[in-house]
């Protein structure tokens, strides 16, 4: 695996030795541009407008433009000379809860490996002591031609450096969100976990695949051996709004079951506040004319024993 970057980690007064690699790789397939017309590769040339002619990469540098059309430039020995203290050194500043670094500000990941033998166990106690404390360290680096923040965490027993971008490059999300008030009953929201579970069973993140690729690779394929290009069957068409949310989570959930054993029951329905109410009233109502009966009944047979004549002794 090729060297990124090497340098030091500075944890306190330890320093750990280090090289950076990449940690992650991007696959596609590869394509560049052609023309249209009859396939000729389109190149791009770097051309110089003063001189009105072609140059070579090697006299190509960084140049800045101020605002009053002033034009400075800058070399590579000026870019390498920067005065900057994380350019060869991770210098850890604090030691925090994952939670409290917002994942929109994570970027771009590197494996961290040691320089030498004499940097195994710093490196250990560094990696250990983020597992056992279960926090993450806060550092800056210099990479190429950016100097960006960044965390040190583990990844399967390896240290992992992941450059962040800083706080105020976040936008806001402001006026995004709907920002009238929407009412979310109870039982829409019980439907929509009992989904979210369904949908969760048996998930393995690491299956997944990147259906685009595949698709274009049969589209070139097709293309490079002459034969009909293949079409995906055409889906019906999505509604353009949802009229009953809780039919909405209902239909989702039958489906996403699909024959699923052991999957999460269906909620039942919230029985009306109304109906339950009016149940009520006649049961009350039912259970005062069954007693008023039953005194009615008692009274007539006490009368019935007063006013009856007695037998001569």
């Amino acid at each position: 695996m090729q060297t990124t970057w090497k340098g030091t980690i500075s944890f306190g007064l330890v320093s750990i030795p280090v090289h950076l690699y990449s940690a992650t790789q991007e696959h596609d397939v590869p394509l560049h541009q052609v023309h249209a017309k009859d396939g000729g590769r389109v190149r791009m040339k770097r051309y110089c407008e003063r001189e009105e002619t072609e140059i070579p990469y090697a006299e190509i540098a960084k140049g800045y433009e101020s605002p009053d059309g002033r034009t400075v430039t800058l070399t590579d020995e000026d870019l390498a000379d920067l005065p900057l203290p994380s350019k060869k050194v991770i210098d850890v500043l604090a030691f925090v809860e994952e939670r409290e670094i917002d994942p929109l500000m994570f970027s771009k990941a590197y494996y961290v490996g040691v320089a030498d033998k004499a940097a195994a166990k710093p490196y250990a106690l560094l990696r250990d002591a983020l597992v056992e404390s279960g926090r993450i360290a806060v550092t800056k680096i210099a990479l190429r031609t950016r100097e960006s923040p960044a965390v040190l965490r583990v990844h399967e027993g390896t240290l992992v450096l992941q450059t962040c971008i800083w706080p105020d490059e976040v936008r806001p999300a402001a006026g995004i969100a709907p920002e009238e008030d929407v009412e979310v009953r109870p039982q829409e929201l019980k439907m929509a976990r009992s989904l979210m579970d369904t949908l969760s069973e048996d998930f393995d993140l690491s299956q997944l695949h990147d259906d685009y690729q595949e698709a274009l690779q049969q589209v070139v394929s097709a293309r490079l051996e002459g034969v009909e290009l293949p079409h995906e069957e055409e889906a019906g068409e999505a509604p353009d709004n949802v009229i009953d949310l809780m039919e909405a989570l209902r239909s989702s959930l039958r489906q996403a079951k699909g024959g699923r054993t052991g999957a999460a029951a269906e909620p039942e329905p919230e029985p009306a506040p109304a109906k339950k109410a009016t149940a009520a009233k006649k049961t009350a109502s039912a259970k005062k004319t069954a007693a008023a009966k039953r005194t009615t009944t008692a009274k007539k047979a006490t009368t019935r024993k007063s006013t009856a004549p007695r037998k001569a002794s």
